[in-house]
């Protein structure tokens, strides 16, 4: 008999005011015990809802009846099929927008956690040593990936499944992407991310570090020179936004990607590491999404005392997942809504002293769909600071379709391509952040996937072509 909680069982987790005082990870693995439990609720739906929300095709229904059945090395198993990074997955997706989304127990009460099944599959595979993933048999193609961010990693993952030889080259000393440089250690332990980077070169994938593709190798000397018959880019969105306010360039303002790499990869939380970042007493974090989120959440636990989100929206059209502003108003950041920076103001040394700001209120509905905020006039006020952090969204670097004769490029610098990720460029494919701005882990993923499956039916045409 299904568990017909309504209820989703709730995964353990620190409480707010001990977790800002570390980097240790805020929400915790569900027991064995815990898993069958949630994984009871799953009514293994014939139509299967869950599963056409999930960017990357994972088999839902499957994986929980085996978590369900207490076969936990299977249901890792059945996850691994079409998701390269299940760990990752788990911890960082939007399952509410997704998968739990879709779910029917979500109708007349909380969806199932495919989330946390999914985060417990994956971890106990780790801890208790399952096996290696199998090394393909090789079908003696090869393919160059640029980038090891969610889509490079999703992309290499599929086309080794498949026997390619794949290559990765990674700008940055450490693969991962995103996933190392800007997301904080308390939603994803990069040892997580490690691990799983390993697997996949477990399964025969390269990746070179250090590797700017653009300065090192050019996209044409990958296809030429190198004989790589196809190139995948899932070079991410790295190059920040900014307002284009007074005082963006005074002492103290950060881009969040500048920040969180300094926080993330850079560990300038730890006291033996000698990366330089300001200490702040006051921080305001400009923007409403996830990286906002992730930047006033680490902010307050290098000490800052009053950290601020400031959004020119209301909290209903808040971007960033639930559970991450949940998470921040427990631990005490402070939300101001309809609000937008005019002003950086700075003291005599250059340095940030305070913001001033506008109130807002929304009118009509603009391109996205959300209400477009308009200035309420002579409403300005200042909100003393020390550090401001703009997460306003990032562009992709135009290092490659610079260097890349014939790979277009659309007004806002994102490679242009096609739903299975094919450029104007032959042989190159594209997708995630690269091809559609910031977006969702998940999303990069499934991109990667995508193009993982339209370069292989590319290099097959040609073997049938030249027989």
């Amino acid at each position: 008999m299904p568990n017909m909680n309504k209820n989703k069982l709730p995964a353990p987790e620190q409480a707010p005011d001990v977790r800002i005082t570390n980097f240790e990870e805020v929400t915790g693995t569900y027991t064995p015990e815990m898993a069958k439990e949630e994984a009871q609720r799953c009514l293994n739906c014939k139509n299967r809802p869950c599963v056409e929300g999930c960017p990357v095709n994972v088999q839902i229904p499957e994986f929980i009846k085996l978590i369900a059945e207490g076969d936990d090395e299977g249901a890792f198993a059945k996850i691994s099929e079409t998701n390269a990074l299940p760990a990752v997955c788990g911890r960082v997706c939007p399952q509410e927008s997704q998968c739990e989304g879709k779910c029917v127990r979500g109708i007349k009460g909380e969806p199932v956690g495919i989330g946390r099944l999914e985060r417990y599959a994956a971890d106990t595979h780790r801890t208790k040593g399952g096996a290696a993933p199998a090394v393909p048999s090789s079908n003696g193609h090869h393919v160059a990936i640029v980038g090891s961010g969610p889509a490079g990693l999703a992309c290499a993952g599929a086309l080794a499944q498949l026997g390619y030889a794949v290559t990765i080259y990674e700008a940055f000393h450490t693969p991962g992407g995103v996933l190392m440089y800007g997301i904080p250690e308390f939603r994803l332990p990069k040892s997580i991310v490690g691990q799983e980077v390993e697997n996949l070169t477990k399964m025969g994938v390269t990746i070179n570090t250090n590797s700017i593709i653009g300065r090192l190798f050019t996209i044409e000397e990958l296809i030429g020179e190198m004989g790589y018959e196809a190139v995948f880019i899932g070079s991410g969105a790295g190059l920040p936004r900014f307002m284009g306010i007074p005082g963006e360039g005074l002492v103290g303002v950060y881009s969040a990607n500048e920040f969180l790499t300094r926080v993330n990869l850079m560990k300038a939380y730890k006291e033996n590491y000698d990366t330089p970042i300001k200490k702040s007493h006051r921080v305001a974090i400009i923007g409403g999404g996830n990286v906002a989120m992730d930047a006033a959440r680490s902010a307050k636990r290098l000490g800052a005392e009053e950290v601020y989100i400031v959004y020119r929206r209301s909290e209903h059209e808040l971007p960033a997942r639930a559970e991450e502003v949940h998470h921040a108003k427990e631990e005490g950041i402070i939300f101001k809504f309809l609000t937008s920076p005019v002003e950086i103001h700075g003291d005599e040394n250059g340095v940030v002293r305070s913001i001033e700001c506008v109130e807002m209120e929304l009118g009509e509905p603009d391109a996205s769909g959300r209400r477009r905020p308009k200035t309420k006039e002579g409403s300005n006020f200042e909100i003393p600071l020390d550090s401001v952090i703009m997460a306003i969204g990032t562009t992709p670097n135009p290092l490659i379709t610079a260097t890349t004769p014939g790979l277009e490029a659309n007004s806002h610098g994102c490679i242009v391509a096609d739903e299975n990720g094919k450029t104007t460029h032959k042989a190159v494919y594209a997708g995630g952040d690269a091809v559609t701005g910031a977006a969702t882990v998940i999303l990069a993923m499934g991109a990667g996937r995508q193009a993982a499956q339209a370069i292989d039916e590319y290099i097959k045409s040609k073997v049938v072509v030249a027989q």
